[in-house]
């Protein structure tokens, strides 16, 4: 949760290229990020797999008029219309970016080489055929701004109810990372989107930060088993607010689209 996901980072950047906002080459230096090479396997009308740049522009031949994102978890379809051929793949993977005005979806298969500090990263993205139906499960940004405003005090309420520490060299490491983010960019949805997609977006990641501290900073005051097991309970419907609200910020570009306002 806490890191942006390579879907979202692909849909946000493609979408401003698709909108003739950034250039190609900025678009795909932002999409590869700290990655080694995107490369696009199963596109149509190719027989290999092609870089970003001229895959972007494909899809964008074929009909692509925008990006969603979508992010499932086991029994949570978050953002996906089928088939189960592609729901099975982006449930493996956690996450998909699928395409507005072409029935093609895009799902990512990661490629780690070498020691601890020096890893090269390649990332696939397999090209598949979806299913033209409304995503699963996405809110508007007006109903996941006022959810997560909720599932932010319920975090911090289940956090101090299950002991768990808010502070220490692991908690504050944590949280000088999240601010060093927020200081160093606030275009992670690249240009083009809506401030509220911005404000949502910052505050889902603020609720996933609370979330990887709970999961990742000891046992607190929940000693046994069945506590440890209470926590993870208690911060599932809070997970779960926090991944549609950054679905619904990675797709306010292509919602605004719908609905006449570009």
């Amino acid at each position: 949760m806490l890191s942006e996901p390579r879907s979202g980072r692909l849909a946000a950047w493609g979408n401003a290229l698709l909108a003739g906002l950034v250039s190609p080459d900025d678009a795909v230096l932002e999409i590869v990020g700290d990655d080694a090479v995107h490369r696009v396997e199963g596109l149509p009308g190719e027989s290999a797999p092609v870089g970003l740049t001229l895959a972007l522009g494909r899809l964008r031949a074929l009909g692509a008029s925008g990006l969603r994102v979508a992010l499932p978890a086991p029994g949570h379809p978050l953002g996906l219309s089928g088939p189960p051929e592609f729901n099975a793949r982006a449930l493996d993977a956690e996450e998909a970016v699928i395409c507005h005005g072409a029935a093609l979806g895009l799902v990512p298969e990661v490629y780690e080489a070498g020691p601890d500090g020096d890893v090269h990263v390649e990332v696939v993205w397999h090209c598949l055929a979806v299913r033209e139906a409304p995503p699963a499960d996405v809110p508007s940004l007006g109903e996941a701004e006022r959810e997560l405003a909720e599932a932010l005090r319920e975090a911090t309420e289940v956090l101090s109810r299950l002991d768990v520490a808010g502070s220490g060299p692991v908690a504050e490491a944590a949280i000088d990372a999240y601010r060093a983010r927020a200081e160093r960019g606030r275009e992670v949805l690249a240009p083009g989107y809506p401030p509220r997609a911005v404000r949502v977006l910052e505050l889902a990641q603020r609720v996933g930060l609370l979330i990887s501290l709970a999961q990742g900073n000891g046992h607190g005051g929940a000693m046994s088993a069945s506590e440890i097991a209470g926590r993870s309970e208690a911060l599932r419907p809070v997970e779960r607010t926090a991944r549609r609200a950054q679905v619904a910020a990675y797709n306010a570009y292509v919602e605004e689209r719908e609905r006449g306002v570009r």
